[in-house]
């Protein structure tokens, strides 16, 4: 029996906006039936998710190209400008919210229907968080910025909906109506610093952000125990570009070995790396022992 693939990170993007429209419309149902200015702030934190969930599709399905002559490496950074775009509309949602708790302090109202409201604001806020750890989770395995990104995002909009639902409750207990534009305040302060943040992490990966200490640790070890034959690995360096990761380095080899050994050891360099570093392109500038430098360099041992 064949066994069942596991959704792409396509699909999940594609689906990601059929469950940001369910739980929209959930949670506008709960703030027609409780009039409350945090549940309103709450939904429209969900029409953000919408809007980020149809461009982080967009920008999957575009990263997902291959390399063209107009784009010659790749594609993969429409997953940062996405993220990027995703922490602008929390942003957007955040002033929004700011204005509509303004008035409702100005101006408090009476809130009604409080317990089916919130029951139906919890179920909203269940399906949110599920679907928000999966996203995150594909895309850790996945190498998708644009898709952890999204859950993310959910996850945020799940911390203020509990912060929201907590808050409503005190209100019903207490009666204290001030209460809910102070939440609907707190709110948009929260989620005005997780876009903020969100788009300080995705600018890191649009300029050219190197790998983690880890990898880095990684990468020297492959080369050193694959590079037999040569004497020197300098000017090492490394940058993240989506799901893709770019390598080169300068390989220093005897003066007097042919080239077509040279190349037979590049060829096993970069099998290894590719092996142990996924979706990475390695770039090697060949150099003969002259070329060798003292500060800064891997020293390789020599062949067995």
């Amino acid at each position: 029996m064949t066994a069942l693939r596991s959704p792409t990170p396509r699909t999940l993007a594609a689906a990601s906006v059929a469950v940001g429209c369910l739980v929209t419309a959930l949670k506008y149902a709960a703030y027609l039936m409780t009039d409350s200015v945090a549940l309103y702030s709450d939904a429209l934190e969900s029409i953000v998710n919408v809007l980020t969930a149809a461009v982080a599709f967009v920008a999957i399905d575009m990263a997902r190209r291959p390399a063209d002559r107009h784009h010659q490496f790749g594609h993969q950074k429409a997953e940062y400008l996405a993220a990027v775009l995703e922490g602008v509309f929390i942003v957007i949602a955040a002033v929004l919210i700011f204005h509509a708790a303004y008035l409702a302090f100005n101006h408090p109202g009476r809130m009604s229907a409080t317990a089916p409201g919130l029951m139906l604001s919890g179920l909203a806020t269940i399906v949110n968080g599920a679907w928000g750890w999966l996203l995150i989770t594909r895309g850790r395995r996945d190498r998708s910025p644009a898709l952890a990104a999204d859950g993310w995002h959910l996850i945020t909009d799940v911390v203020t909906s509990v912060g929201v639902l907590l808050g409503l409750i005190l209100v019903t207990l207490t009666g204290w109506q001030v209460l809910d534009p102070i939440l609907a305040a707190l709110v948009a302060g929260y989620i005005l610093w997780a876009g903020g943040q969100l788009m300080k992490e995705s600018m890191s990966g649009l300029m050219d952000e190197a790998v983690a200490a880890d990898v880095a640790a990684r990468i020297n070890e492959t080369i050193a125990s694959t590079a037999h034959g040569a004497l020197q690995v300098h000017d090492l360096r490394t940058r993240i570009s989506g799901r893709a990761t770019f390598i080169e380095f300068h390989l220093v080899v005897p003066g007097r070995m042919p080239v077509a050994t040279a190349h037979n050891i590049c060829d096993r360099v970069e099998a290894a790396l590719e092996a142990a570093i996924p979706d990475c392109s390695v770039l090697i500038h060949v150099e003969p022992e002259a070329e060798a430098q003292d500060a800064g360099a891997l020293i390789l041992k020599a062949a067995p």
